[in-house]
């Protein structure tokens, strides 16, 4: 068995050129890179605690969340509580149980004292207009006379009516914005009762402990609205003495 051949490789066969043609380019900045990435991992080295101590600042930082978490359930829980109270509020002024508590017929109670008032002052003047009336004529009557100056008095007193009777326009107008005071309320108090479901969500929502009443208050149920049904009306009472 011959020799074995040997194999030459083309860089070889060229007589070495290729190979004598290749240089290595010096990096100058390595160093400095080298340094510089050192530096800098010593300086994260010096800010990094030891093992016990970085444990210490996550176990310190674990409870600091853990107490804003606390303070926040505490804070979600208030809300939760006045929600809820101010449902129970919310129920008992829809449902009082008592007309003197209750929004609705409190607002009908105002405006039927506005209607009365209004009424009875202008019952008021009609009669005094007509007292006046008849003093005139008793003036031109009793003229040259010594009663001529009593109707004249009565004239006067005549005239206080007329001025006193101008408190029904001001007690009307100052009711009148308790009424729509009460209005408003009583529409916010529903427009609160749909967020929340309507009245059947409120079914089973515990009302608010009313005030009791003295013994003498609980005979105080009038006088009835015209809307009452089932109340005794003035007929009934003197069907009582006939």
């Amino acid at each position: 068995m011959g020799a074995a051949t040997k194999r030459m490789f083309r860089i070889e066969r060229g007589g070495g050129k290729e190979a004598s043609g290749l240089s290595v380019v010096p990096d100058e900045g390595a160093q400095a890179r080298h340094d510089e990435v050192m530096s800098a991992l010593a300086g994260l080295s010096s800010q990094v605690s030891p093992g016990e101590t970085l444990s210490q600042q996550v176990v310190d930082t674990c409870r600091h969340e853990l107490q804003e978490a606390q303070k926040i359930r505490d804070e979600l829980k208030s809300i939760h509580d006045a929600i809820a109270q101010t449902k129970r509020e919310i129920a008992t002024l829809h449902d009082a149980g008592r007309d003197d508590l209750n929004v609705s017929r409190m607002t009908d109670e105002l405006g039927a004292i506005v209607e009365g008032t209004e009424t009875a002052t202008e019952s008021i003047l009609a009669a005094a207009e007509e007292i006046d009336t008849n003093a005139d004529d008793l003036i031109g009557a009793l003229k040259d006379t010594p009663h001529q100056g009593a109707a004249s008095d009565i004239q006067e007193q005549v005239v206080k009516i007329f001025e006193a009777c101008n408190f029904q326009d001001l007690t009307g107008q100052r009711i009148t914005k308790v009424v729509n005071a009460f209005r408003f309320i009583e529409q916010r108090v529903d427009r609160m009762m749909e967020i929340w479901g309507g009245i059947e969500s409120f079914a089973g929502v515990e009302k608010v402990d009313l005030p009791a009443r003295s013994d003498h208050e609980e005979l105080l149920n009038g006088p009835a609205l015209e809307a009452d049904e089932d109340v005794a009306s003035q007929g009934d009472i003197d069907a009582l003495f006939d």
